[in-house]
């Protein structure tokens, strides 16, 4: 789940609603050209907002949604975060070069913890650079954060002129987001949902209506 300044909690969200502010994701390691080509054609067909994939797949991603109302969103720094600034940039600048138009960065999690936080933010600020103006996301590992931690992260991610912080990676052994985790960014004003399930959420929201 991924938040920013502007609050759009609205306990009547209609399906199609939903779905604009979906940011589907087909990143897992083993996601082949059929994965990624399937999850474009979900994307079209349900009118989702957003579609996120792995660097290596965002020209077939691309391709595949032109013409289509939909954002190809790309990962950096993905799952970990350990990559020296210089590489993040160069993985982000390919990715824009290739089409994508947000980036989901990891954050350095072991600089916060080392309280290297202008460090933190640097890292932070020279993606957003590098993104020439496209948004960034910066993905905060919320399982392996204090609340204390999450709330500098956010800060940092902020004054570095992020446009979203995101709760997790969903691949860390410590698990994804936690209710209280998405309870904050519901609170902090969350209007975008990042998923692989959701033609499941969609689904449901319909019965449920």
């Amino acid at each position: 789940m991924t938040a920013n300044a502007a609050s759009s909690g609205n306990p009547g969200l209609t399906v199609d609603a939903l779905a604009r502010i979906l940011d589907h994701s087909v990143l897992k390691p083993e996601s082949s050209e059929a994965d990624v080509r399937g999850g474009a054609a979900l994307v079209e067909r349900l009118r989702i907002g957003f579609y996120c994939v792995q660097p290596a797949y965002v020209p077939l991603a691309v391709s595949l949604l032109r013409g289509v109302d939909a954002r190809v969103a790309a990962v950096v720094g993905f799952p970990h975060g350990c990559e020296r600034t210089p590489a993040k940039v160069a993985a982000a600048q390919v990715a824009v070069d290739d089409g994508a138009r947000e980036l989901d960065m990891v954050l350095h999690v072991g600089a916060l913890k080392s309280g290297a936080l202008a460090a933190v933010q640097a890292d932070i600020a020279a993606v957003v650079q590098a993104a020439q103006g496209n948004p960034v996301k910066v993905i905060l590992e919320t399982a392996v954060l204090t609340d204390e931690e999450k709330r500098i992260a956010c800060r940092l991610a902020r004054e570095a002129g992020a446009a979203f912080v995101k709760t997790s990676t969903g691949f860390h052994p410590a698990g994804g987001a936690t209710a209280a985790d998405v309870r904050t960014m519901i609170e902090a004003g969350a209007n975008r949902i990042g998923t692989s399930a959701s033609e499941a959420i969609l689904a449901a929201l319909a019965q449920s209506g």
